[in-house]
């Protein structure tokens, strides 16, 4: 499989239309960018690391039922995928306070919730990615109503399985994005990534964090939090 032409730059990855109909190609890059883009660097090894880590988890919520957009790892940093229209949804799910949560409602962070917590926010940079309701999504046409029941009733199958999975791995699932797409034919799939980019994972035994939030706090140790998790889930 071959790459055509660049369709798209993100903040993190880089997508190829391919020489295979219908399927594109992700390339991961080691861009680093927090608080909508205002903090920007560079995590050694971070595209092979959350190119490795998200096929792993994809394929798993795959065999549990969940339907996504990976087709086949081509090489460490590159995977071919489902070509799909992304909805313009950050769907987060919560189970622990932390980050903007903790700030919007005065929760110290590490609080656990009395139920997990579903949000979304519309992809759209120039306006910060806001926070929405299913009202919102409705008045400016994100997702019928039906797309939207499919992708909370998704998001919490998701977070079931992996929190169950990373449970053995001494892993906290603190909270996590979720991002979904419709393939030509109208079905709703799991897209995008589950890396530590995008979720909140800590030790269950230290609390220490083992995402991005090192980078994002400067707290030191981006690279081997990111290989722990690598370690943790894929056994290197």
């Amino acid at each position: 499989m071959k790459k055509i032409e660049q369709l798209y730059e993100g903040k993190a990855k880089r997508v190829y239309s391919s020489d295979v109909d219908g399927v594109y190609i992700v390339s991961y890059k080691d861009d680093a960018t927090a608080f909508n883009g205002l903090k920007k660097g560079t995590i050694s090894g971070k595209g092979v690391i959350n190119n490795r880590v998200t096929n792993h988890l994809m394929k798993m919520l795959e065999k549990k039922g969940i339907p996504t957009h990976f087709v086949q790892e081509l090489n460490e940093r590159e995977t071919a995928v489902k070509k799909v229209t992304i909805i313009p949804l950050e769907v987060i799910v919560r189970n622990i306070a932390a980050g903007s949560l903790s700030k919007r409602l005065g929760l110290a962070e590490g609080t656990k919730l009395g139920s997990t917590v579903l949000e979304y926010c519309y992809k759209n940079d120039d306006l910060g990615d806001p926070m929405v309701n299913q009202y919102h999504i409705a008045a400016i046409d994100l997702a019928t109503a039906q797309e939207l029941e499919i992708i909370s009733d998704y998001s919490f199958r998701i977070n079931e399985i992996l929190s169950e999975y990373l449970k053995d791995l001494k892993i906290e699932l603190v909270d996590f994005k979720l991002e979904f797409g419709r393939t030509d034919d109208g079905e709703i799939i799991l897209a995008d990534e589950i890396s530590p980019d995008t979720c909140r994972f800590w030790d269950s035994e230290t609390g220490e964090k083992l995402d991005k939030d090192r980078f994002r706090r400067d707290l030191g140790g981006v690279e081997d939090a990111y290989l722990e998790i690598l370690k943790r889930l894929l056994g290197e």
